[in-house]
């Protein structure tokens, strides 16, 4: 996987202020794979997790942000 050819996205949860989080569904719903990186740092490090660890990640933000 060469991060550059992926399609991101930032997500509806990331809050103003920088603070972005970006991810690749395309990717993720071909391979079953969830590309995550910083927004701010396109060029850094990408955390892969499965789709399952991804919706518990969102179900944690959403839920956070209640």
């Amino acid at each position: 996987m060469t991060t550059e050819s992926l399609n991101w996205i930032k997500s509806s949860y990331s809050g103003s202020g920088g603070s972005c989080v970006e991810w690749a569904p395309a990717h993720a719903s071909t391979t079953g794979v969830v590309p995550v990186r910083d927004s701010k740092n396109p060029g850094g490090p990408v955390l892969t997790v499965s789709a399952n660890a991804f919706a518990g990640l969102v179900t944690m933000a959403r839920d956070a942000a209640l």
